[in-house]
């Protein structure tokens, strides 16, 4: 059964041929956003660029996306994965002392929260676009959105595709979802896209293959090991030997001595870290690198006449406590019920998506106030424990993806130690 608004087919040409929701980006967010549609019965097309499946970076999930894997169905699944199994997070400083790892199961249930994994992202996200498509949901892969097609009054009705063979076509729906990622499709050209004030980082990172790993129930744990100045290196054990190991710094750091190529900057910094340099003493780097800069973005609109943003598209925050997948996942999910309800309801206006705005970004700004706090060069979380040991399990929580809490009093006590960030006023809905 297939729920149209009424006003929104005044609004759209050949609704009738083609699909209630067209959905930029195949990646975590769209396809967890049409997984969702398609059980509720709606029509959805995903229309991604690339051929699944792709190079991806961000492959440590956390706790707390179990929910939303849940809901899409993807459980049994990664469960029976080779997808190498996180029980834990722990901290190494230069000189190579690492904390004991902080194992979830102290605080969450071993069968469901406490376990998570890190994931070959071109594996695990073909695998959620393929569960998207046994819901029911279609999938144009190779295909390029070239703009968002509007009617006189500026509302979104579809969108201009270029596909694989060079054919221009143009697409309807009664809604647009942009899931495009850190491309961030339509806040880029509606001229909403906003960088965060502070968070302005510069990422390098590879993958080693044949490198020093810990066993048994520490093999998948990640770690994160500082460096001078704040800046720090991810380590994520994956399968087939594989790592991914990233370093994060400011660029003025990086770049120290006039040094501008990336890999002389990410060498320079394994020898920062005496963890580091042991662990890839061993292994072999597989030769290629990436590098991307001031990656932290907002949009200061979260929904327009005829248009919704997802995932990455809606916001990217700095990768520290890997919040990214899980932020995508659940806002594909939370979005895909504000869809539902708009449509039995008759009514997709964009202030009709102000709760699910509200609620991502929530989410965002609790996890954005504990990146800042943790860039912070006279802040440590250790000193806020001490004084006041109730805020450990709340740190635990926030960090571990339980977003959507009240924190007022944690945000109250880290105050005491470090200047938090006011809340952005991003992501509210652009009235007609």
């Amino acid at each position: 059964m297939r729920f149209i608004s009424v006003t929104d087919v005044m609004y759209v040409e050949n609704m009738f041929t083609s699909h209630d929701v067209l959905i930029i980006g195949g990646g975590p967010a769209g396809a967890s956003t049409a997984t969702i549609l398609a059980e509720h019965g709606h029509k959805v097309l995903i229309i991604e660029k690339a051929k699944f499946p792709r190079y991806h970076v961000g492959e440590s999930l956390i706790p707390f996306t179990f929910g939303p894997l849940e809901r899409l169905g993807m459980i049994p699944k990664m469960r029976v994965s080779h997808f190498v199994k996180k029980y834990s997070v722990s901290f190494v400083q230069p000189d190579g002392r690492r904390s004991q790892p902080f194992y979830f199961h102290t605080r969450y249930d071993k069968e469901t929260i406490a376990q998570t994994w890190q994931v070959m992202r071109s594996e695990f996200d073909q695998m959620l676009l393929d569960n998207a498509r046994e819901k029911g949901a279609e999938v144009m892969e190779e295909t390029t959105v070239i703009q968002l097609l509007k009617n006189d009054s500026g509302r979104v009705i579809g969108v201009e595709v270029k596909t694989k063979d060079g054919q221009v076509k143009h697409l309807h729906a009664a809604l647009v979802v942009d899931a495009s990622g850190k491309e961030a499709f339509a806040s880029n050209r509606q001229g909403w896209r906003i960088g965060d004030p502070y968070l302005n980082k510069v990422a390098i990172w590879t993958y080693y293959k044949g490198s020093k790993r810990a066993e048994g129930v520490d093999e998948g744990g990640t770690t994160i090991a500082f460096v001078p100045e704040k800046g720090w290196f991810w380590h994520i054990p994956m399968h087939d030997d594989m790592v991914s190991v990233g370093v994060v710094a400011e660029g003025k750091y990086l770049t120290r001595g006039g040094v501008k190529d990336m890999k002389e900057m990410f060498y320079r910094e394994i020898g920062e870290n005496q963890w580091i340099k042991e662990h890839l003493s061993s292994g072999a780097c597989t030769g290629e690198f990436w590098i991307t800069s001031e990656y932290s973005r907002h949009s200061k609109y979260g929904a327009s006449p005829g248009l919704l943003l997802v995932g990455d598209a809606f916001a990217f925050l700095d990768p520290v406590f890997s919040s990214g997948v899980m932020l995508a996942i659940k806002s594909g999910v939370l979005a895909a019920d504000a869809i539902h309800e708009a449509f039995m309801a008759k009514d997709t206006s964009p202030e009709r998506f102000a709760a699910y705005g509200q609620n991502i970004r929530q989410g965002v700004e609790n996890m954005r106030k504990l990146i800042y706090a943790f860039y912070d060069p006279n802040f440590s979380f250790k000193d806020v424990v001490m004084q006041y040991p109730e805020t450990g399990p709340e740190i635990t929580d926030c960090l571990s993806g339980d977003i959507n809490k009240d924190y007022s009093n944690l945000w109250s006590r880290i105050s005491e130690f470090v200047k938090l960030p006011d809340d952005l006023p991003y992501g509210v809905p652009l009235a007609a």
